[in-house]
């Protein structure tokens, strides 16, 4: 049996994204800039992928940037709406659990004299709304805060932070990293105070090498690419016609029966969560039920590398992921888990379990078989 589990590192294509896109890249292959009819039907694709996400979001079509993933959007938003707002102030807030696509940019930017404030998370990775509160000041121009951390499953009050940052000051902008949140919650921008948005196609199982950033009409940002001037100047540069329809098309299915599909997912993960429970030496990082997002649990297993863990997975056709997969050739220990107190010794032995659609009972089950074999192996050879 194969078992699938690493899905928040990246996600298999529905047939319905795959046969859309190679219809588009065979027979609907034109530049949606050109004035002909192929490219009027390639412009047409775009502007329904548009439509589709706009809907889901309950936004204006108009605010859907596409770009080439999460981690373009989340510099977009970053770097672009401080760069823009800098005569403002120059002071950033955001998280010690953020995405390297958050950290680094942020990292940049104090570079070029932006200051940055880092709110500490408490054991569940919940930042508290009272430091997020006596963190603002004058010179606040932006607030980042993921909705779901991509380690633990942890889901940030987004609603209540947007309340407070606007509450102080309506032009302070709020910029949501929701790559993990995007398919899995109903994501109201526009009542949550949410003036950006990063999301990524191959999370919500469309293709990969492509996003898009919900911008809000009203907010500013500089672009960070300069050419032809499509998308209201925001992202010059060809659109990429298949990508942008895929992730249209995937962003319409994951909404689809979107209830019955979380329902689901959450009964998987809880069920999971008690099937590893009954393992020695374990310790569970995420929260069961609403705590947490329906498809991320973190467990650390006593005495064994997590590395070393994930390969012998492997040998078993179990697909898991020892951190954040965009961070994997760069093994580091995680800054979230030693944010939210993770014991020093299970800093390295901790696995992450992602599902997807294409779970089932059966491979959660034989998962936590493969374990209870492996595990007393691994620790005896650990300890040799």
């Amino acid at each position: 049996m194969e078992a699938y589990l690493d899905n928040s590192a990246t996600t298999r294509v529905l047939d319905s994204v795959k046969d859309l896109m190679v219809t588009i890249m065979t027979e609907d292959y034109g530049n949606p800039s050109s004035m002909h009819r192929k490219g009027m039907e390639a412009e047409r694709y775009v502007r329904e992928a548009r439509e589709n996400i706009a809907r889901t979001l309950k936004v204006q079509d108009k605010e859907i940037i596409f770009t080439s993933g999460g981690t373009e959007s989340n510099n977009m938003a970053l770097i672009g709406g401080a760069m823009a707002n800098k005569r403002a102030g120059n002071h950033i807030i955001t998280t010690r659990i953020e995405h390297a696509s958050v950290y680094n940019p942020l990292a940049f930017l104090e570079s070029q004299g932006f200051s940055v404030t880092y709110l500490d998370v408490d054991r569940k990775g919940h930042i508290s709304l009272s430091d997020l509160q006596e963190a603002l000041r004058p010179e606040t121009i932006l607030v980042s805060i993921m909705y779901v951390n991509n380690e633990i499953g942890a889901v940030e009050p987004v609603e209540e932070i947007g309340r407070i940052v606007k509450a102080y000051r309506p032009s302070i902008l709020f910029h949501v990293d929701a790559i993990q949140a995007y398919g899995k919650y109903e994501i109201r921008p526009k009542k949550q105070n949410i003036d950006l948005l990063s999301v990524s196609g191959h999370k919500i199982h469309g293709p990969k090498g492509v996003g898009f950033l919900y911008l809000n009409e009203k907010a500013k940002v500089r672009p960070l690419l300069f050419g032809g001037g499509q998308q209201r100047d925001m992202r010059s540069g060809t659109e990429n016609v298949p990508g942008a329809a895929g992730l249209g098309l995937a962003a319409k299915e994951m909404y689809t029966g979107f209830s019955d599909r979380i329902r689901k997912m959450t009964e998987l993960k809880d069920y999971f969560i008690d099937r590893v429970s009954e393992l020695e030496g374990i310790t569970v990082n995420s929260e069961k039920g609403l705590e947490s997002a329906p498809q991320i649990i973190s467990v650390s297993f006593q005495g064994v590398r997590g590395e070393v863990l994930l390969h012998a997975l492997e040998d078993r056709d179990i697909y898991v992921s020892s951190g954040s997969a965009c961070s994997s050739n760069h093994p580091a220990i995680s800054g979230t888990l030693k944010a939210v107190g993770v014991k020093k010794d299970l800093l390295d032995s901790t696995i992450r379990f992602s599902l997807g659609i294409y779970n089932t009972k059966e491979q959660l089950d034989y998962t936590v078989d493969v374990l209870k074999e492996l595990l007393p192996v691994l620790r005896r050879y650990q300890r040799g």
